[in-house]
């Protein structure tokens, strides 16, 4: 299994969940686990997503899922879970 995570961060607006959703399952990976809140009009979202069945390569998801923010006003990151683990050691 290839987990990674995923972060949306930006000013709220309709359909941000949607089109990252949407995104993801055209391109077979599997969200495992996702959060999100809205304060004061910011949008924040975390997911862990399985990319071991996806049919893009971890590089070409990363820029596409980076278009796909710039296009709906939000920032976007995504890292491989043991990166992530490593970045976020306390």
């Amino acid at each position: 299994m290839k987990k990674t995570i995923i972060t949306v961060v930006g000013r709220d607006t309709v359909g941000i969940i949607a089109k990252v959703c949407t995104y993801l399952a055209d391109h077979q990976v599997n969200i495992e686990d996702i959060s999100q809140t809205i304060l004061q009009g910011w949008f924040n979202m975390m997911m862990i997503v399985d990319t071991s069945k996806s049919d893009k390569p971890f590089g070409e998801m990363v820029e596409e899922l980076n278009q796909i923010g710039e296009e709906i006003g939000v920032k976007i990151r995504c890292q491989h879970e043991d990166i992530f683990t490593k970045m976020h050691r306390i």
